[in-house]
């Protein structure tokens, strides 16, 4: 067989292996983080943690009402306090569940 013939079918051969790992790549670049709505009140700061501990309502789709940490950037760690009703934006980042975008929360209208 010509070396020539060979490469050429090495190629073809390797072909499909680098499509897919061309198309991989896109893939393995993290997307940004989903982000839900989160309406609650903070019932800890948690300064060692840079967190909020917030009773949050039930986020549709994606998750019951409960009681949870969130980390929080130091501006907004200082910002708020326990007792303080908010809104924000959630997100999973790797393992730690985060609030964005966070608020003062207006009051429900009665019902």
């Amino acid at each position: 067989m010509k070396p020539s013939l060979l490469l050429s079918l090495f190629a073809l051969a390797l072909a499909p292996v680098a499509g897919l790992a061309a198309e991989s790549k896109p893939a393995e670049k993290s997307a940004a983080p989903a982000r839900h709505p989160l309406r609650g009140v903070i019932t800890s700061v948690m300064v060692e943690q840079s967190g909020f501990m917030v009773k949050h309502e039930e986020i549709p789709g994606v998750m019951r009402a409960m009681t949870m940490m969130f980390k929080v950037d130091a501006a907004t760690l200082k910002a708020f306090k326990a007792g303080d009703a908010i809104t924000g934006l959630m997100s999973r980042q790797g393992r730690e569940w985060m609030l964005e975008n966070v608020k003062p929360a207006a009051a429900k209208p009665a019902k």
